[in-house]
């Protein structure tokens, strides 16, 4: 019997409560919500954005900030809780905890894994004062071509060492991300950029005229799915107004880096294409979806989207720059487009698809970064020049992020279609010395592993599915004898079972007794192919769908590997 229940018991009247239910709003806590937030509005899809500036402010996200952030916008607790506690980057502390100032986060992806990632952590693990520096696993941080890879604070430590993953804690510059050297808005335009967007503005050329272009140069969706980017832009036309467009810059599958490689060093390419896009669509808005492990290009975009407004650029759209926070779900378009709207990053149901519902309800546009980079050199050169690109039937040019056991890994321009044996042997150099190439990922952890001796298949959509496969987002990962494929196949399941939104049963306990029946000495292959099967058939998305292609894979090509 509560305290006022037994009162009420003894005097035979209801005792009144002195506090109302559940955490109170701090007064300090509530004005420090209120300077940071200033005039900005107090939407509801900004949350997630307004979370960020609380942990940019103060290392971490407090309970007392999360009860005023909740009162400042009206909401309720639960719903800022969940959202904060859904998403990998945001560090909550309890009341009483006092969280290290810096966090070292240490990828443990597979091209990190076989560049020796678990000695680095070892070797940071003890020589690092875990009262002011936390370190911690995290996942494929789009940097593969120069494993292993660490992020301190806003700032990566690639090809890492002990030696200078520690110079750079101590070196204190981790506040703020280092900035490449990219094409800026005056040298893209001094090159001829944006005369193709100009054109559009000035009524030189037609909505219609452009999707035929690109229908014509079979121009795919380069984020994984490959659907025709022409028909796309054409359904969302069709659908009524209001319309709006996303931008997935959110490339979190392992060893996926090209998006970064591009925004890195020709942005405004990319953000023509984006624009153009918007103009055939007639979008009202641009929300551009950035994830959070590239924090240096967020600056640059900040920048160069600046430059545009002021160059009169983008009078037909508004752009909104948001920012992820770890989660690689939210490179699957629906749970992409919750996150934009400032919730969990859980995907929907289909149908509706998002060219109908997508964004506040909104027919919407999604548009992978490559996909949009793509479009001005193609509507300048021509469809006919595209599609002339292309080996063993495969049309167009695709950019490879190709890392692991070769000589010359990175971001390789090559034809679509080009097999594995003439990608490595041509443009990175072959393998590295001393390694027999032994298996490869084809198209990231989705795309399964495949063996030496299916080499010669052509890495193109719909040439890898007959063997279990998929290109995805032509993120290639070489492996050699020196590997452990059963090891490598664990890795891949683990980072689905981290990265499951819960949503759905099958992905979320799926995935988990996966890896556990993989830890085991001897794997039991039935019950693995029947949880597979139920993970393919039941998931709502493609992670559930595709989690367990690693672990086939093994079945179907490597059963020399395994103890059954």
């Amino acid at each position: 019997m509560t305290e006022i229940a037994r009162e009420a018991a003894k005097t035979g009247r209801r005792k009144t409560r002195v506090k109302p239910r559940g955490r109170q709003v701090d007064a300090a806590a509530l004005a420090d919500i209120r300077s940071l937030l200033g005039d900005t509005p107090r939407q509801r899809d900004l949350l997630i954005e307004y979370l960020h500036l609380i942990q940019d402010r103060y290392g971490h996200l407090s309970a007392a900030h999360l009860v005023a952030l909740a009162t400042e916008m009206r909401l309720s607790q639960a719903e800022v809780y969940e959202v904060a506690t859904f998403y990998a980057h945001f560090h909550i502390v309890k009341e009483g905890e006092t969280p290290p100032p810096l966090t070292v986060r240490v990828c443990d992806s597979l091209s990190c894994m076989i560049a020796g990632v678990d000695d680095l952590i070892d070797g940071l693990a003890a020589g690092t004062d875990p009262q002011s520096v936390q370190i911690v696993r995290a996942p494929c941080m789009g940097r593969c071509e120069v494993a292993p890879v660490v992020q301190v604070g806003l700032r990566h430590v690639v090809s890492a060492t002990t030696d200078k993953v520690k110079a750079a804690i101590d070196g204190g510059h981790h506040t703020h991300p280092d900035i490449p050297e990219y094409q800026n808005l005056y040298a893209y335009r001094a090159a001829g950029g944006y005369e193709l967007l100009r054109s559009c503005l000035d009524g030189e050329r037609r909505p219609e005229d452009l999707i035929n272009i690109l229908s014509d140069a079979n121009l795919r969706g380069l984020g994984g799915a490959g659907f025709p980017t022409g028909r796309k832009w054409q359904f969302v036309r069709a659908e009524p107004g209001p319309r709006l467009m996303a931008v997935n810059a959110d490339e979190g599958e392992p060893g996926t880096f090209k998006d970064r490689f591009y925004l890195e060093t020709e942005p405004h390419r990319i953000l023509e294409g984006m624009l153009v896009a918007a103009w055939v669509v007639e979008a009202e808005a641009i929300y551009f979806y950035l994830r959070d492990e590239y924090p240096h290009i967020r600056e640059v975009l900040l920048r160069e989207l600046a430059a545009l407004q002021v160059d009169g650029l983008s009078p037909h759209t508004e752009v909104h720059l948001r920012r992820g926070a770890g989660a690689y779900i939210c490179g699957e378009e629906s749970a992409m487009i919750e996150s934009i709207e400032g919730k969990r990053g859980l995907p929907r149901h289909r149908p509706p698809y998002v060219a109908q519902n997508g964004i506040f309800g909104r027919p919407t546009l999604v548009n992978n970064v490559e996909t949009l980079y793509w479009v001005p050199v193609i509507v300048e050169r021509g469809p006919d020049w595209f599609a002339s690109h292309g080996r063993n039937g495969g049309k167009g040019l695709r950019s490879y992020s190709v890392s692991g056991r070769v000589a010359e890994p990175g971001v390789k321009l090559a034809p679509a279609g080009i097999s594995l044996v003439e990608l490595i042997d041509e443009y990175c150099g072959g393998l590295l010395p001393g390694c027999i190439l032994k298996g490869y990922l084809p198209g990231g952890a989705s795309g399964g592993i495949l063996p030496a001796s299916m080499a010669n298949l052509p890495l193109e959509f719909g040439e890898l599915e007959k063997h279990g496969s998929l290109v995805g987002s032509h993120a290639v990962v070489v492996l050699s004898d020196q590997d452990d494929i059963k090891a490598c196949a664990l890795n891949l399941i683990k980072f689905f079972e981290e990265e499951s939104c819960g949503q759905c049963t099958p992905c979320r306990v799926g995935t988990e007794k996966v890896v556990k029946l993989m830890q085991r000495p001897t794997w039991d292959e039935a019950l693995l192919t029947e949880i597979s099967a139920a993970m393919a058939d039941a998931s709502i998305c493609g992670l559930g769908q595709a989690a367990a292609n690693p672990l086939l894979s093994i079945f179907r090509h490597f059963r020399e590997d395994l103890i059954l």
